[in-house]
């Protein structure tokens, strides 16, 4: 394990310790807790926490004045997963390699804690403590909701639910990719950078359009992954895109100009990273993860 896997690892233990800690409010109803930590603190690749952690390391900031910032938009992503598996939505009965929080518990407990989560999110961003300034935290919140939204997360599961049974063209697939999962990629390293004080408006727009970019080749990875991996490795059903007739970039232009495709992105990506030398090394080395992942 090379020096930057073995720090993300370190990053990943002490995110998922503040995690515990944050998710720990005595005066929740004891089921919904229970429903919420079953999802949140769940085993996961922690992509987007670790994202927002690599953003602040541009500027040196500690991990420390990251957590509230790394949990919030992990708390939306897992909220997004809960209502995503859903027999209104995707009706799957596997997550993250274990029954989905539905099965677990039952629908109604599953939406609960769903929209729980959505609501600690924000409770985090908007404790003015955690911020260097009233402004940072403001910018932060206003960027999660947005990604998070009708023109991001939720916009784009709409997209994807309406393209069903039918052949979306590359240009409508990857505008349902920037906002369904690309959305929220970008804005964890964008909450990342609102947590340092040094950050200004031209950083912000290369961070932006890294995580543009590494967002969309996050779901071609997906895509790729849902054809050839296995539903073990996944720890969800493989297979399931096509067995439901939704849009897989794969399935629809075909493997090679899949993966062409996620390497133009990663090299777009990477493009953004050049005025940062090797300060953005971490930020180098989640992207690569992000399109050579098996699972």
């Amino acid at each position: 394990m090379n020096a930057l896997a073995s720090h993300a690892e370190q990053l990943v233990q002490q995110f998922n310790e503040y995690l515990e800690q944050t998710l720990n409010d005595t005066q929740t109803p004891a089921t919904l807790l229970e429903a919420m930590r079953y999802s949140a603190l769940a085993d996961g690749k922690r992509v987007r926490p670790l994202l927002a952690y690599a953003a602040g390391n541009l500027f040196d900031t500690p991990p420390q004045a990251i957590h509230h910032a790394a949990a919030a938009v992990e708390l939306i992503h897992c909220y997004s997963l809960i209502h995503d598996d859903l027999p209104a939505m995707d009706d799957d009965d596997l997550r993250r390699g274990r029954p989905t929080l539905h099965i677990a518990y039952d629908e109604a407990m599953a939406i609960l804690a769903g929209d729980a989560l959505q609501s600690s999110a924000f409770e985090l961003l908007s404790d003015e403590s955690n911020w260097p300034s009233a402004q940072h935290g403001l910018r932060a919140t206003h960027l999660l909701a947005k990604a998070a939204g009708s023109v991001g997360m939720v916009g784009g599961q709409v997209l994807d639910i309406q393209a069903e049974g039918k052949k979306p063209s590359c240009d409508e697939i990857e505008r349902m990719f920037l906002l369904k999962t690309g959305a929220l990629i970008r804005v964890s390293a964008e909450l990342g950078l609102c947590c340092c004080s040094a950050a200004n408006d031209s950083d912000r727009e290369a961070i932006t359009a890294f995580g543009n970019a590494i967002g969309q080749a996050f779901q071609i990875q997906d895509d790729i992954l849902d054809v050839v991996a296995s539903s073990e490795d996944l720890g969800k059903p493989q297979g399931s895109d096509e067995a439901r007739d939704k849009p897989n970039y794969a399935l629809t232009f075909g493997m090679e100009f899949a993966q062409q495709r996620a390497k133009g992105l990663f090299e777009e990506a990477m493009s953004h990273l050049e005025p940062y030398g090797n300060k953005a090394d971490a930020l180098r080395w989640i992207a690569n993860y992000i399109i050579n992942r098996k699972k």
